[in-house]
């Protein structure tokens, strides 16, 4: 795991016009099976609905517009969020591993 943006923070993806600000760090996407940096929304609208929230991670971004607000109590949940983002990627690959033997 990577060291991440903090939410608030301004991005604009690979191939984008439209740029999105961070509401969430490593989100678990359950239909994929796959774990995301991160989920954004449209900036400056902000959300607007399910429809309009996207997942993805660090590589894709291709600029950061503006970096949200850091500070020791952040820290400490990334910390938490490390821990628990190891189990889940666990998780997940025994989920898939399950998968394959089944099929």
């Amino acid at each position: 795991m990577e060291r991440l943006l903090p939410a608030g923070s301004v991005v604009l993806l690979k191939n984008a016009t439209k740029k999105l600000i961070i509401i969430g760090v490593l989100q678990v996407n359950a239909k994929e099976n796959k774990i995301y940096d991160y989920l954004g929304v449209p900036y400056p609208e902000g959300y607007i609905g399910e429809t309009n929230n996207f997942l993805f991670s660090h590589e894709d971004i291709n600029d950061v517009v503006f970096v949200g607000y850091d500070n020791p109590e952040r820290e400490k949940f990334m910390n938490a969020m490390k821990i628990l983002y190891e189990q889940t990627q666990k998780e997940l690959q025994d989920r898939a591993i399950t998968r394959e033997e089944g099929e």
